[in-house]
């Protein structure tokens, strides 16, 4: 699978932006999809993440309440709508796919795409 994330952009604090992973060469349904994020000096650290049998998404603690994870099977496409965006959620974003069991795991996470940037003012 192929992902490819968009929507990134520049926000004050406290805006929102809504994040998109188009999939093409496979189904998002088939996969656990995550959502990463690497700062400057930072190691890719993992956001949010949907089992593909669907339930309730994983969050880091950091940004529980604030980002909600989701997925559209029609259109082969997840989502990461980000609420009450912080100085510190700046970061390239990028969405991942999985099929090992541990879905809330990062290293089992591959098929990276081209990230998308997003800055938050303060």
């Amino acid at each position: 699978v192929q992902l490819q994330a968009s929507g990134g952009g520049l926000v004050q604090a406290g805006g929102s932006l809504g994040l998109s992973c188009a999939a093409s060469g496979g189904t998002v349904r088939n996969y656990h999809m995550g959502w990463f994020r690497q700062a400057p000096g930072q190691e890719r650290e993992l956001v949010a993440a949907i089992r593909r049998s669907g339930g309730e998404p994983y969050y880091t603690d950091s940004v529980k309440g604030r980002f909600t994870a989701s997925r559209d099977n029609a259109k082969n496409t997840v989502y990461l709508q980000m609420n009450g965006l912080k100085p510190e959620d700046t970061a390239v974003y990028y969405c991942a796919a999985s099929q090992n069991v541990q879905w809330r795991v990062a290293v089992w996470y591959h098929s990276w795409g081209q990230g998308t940037q997003v800055t938050v003012s303060s």
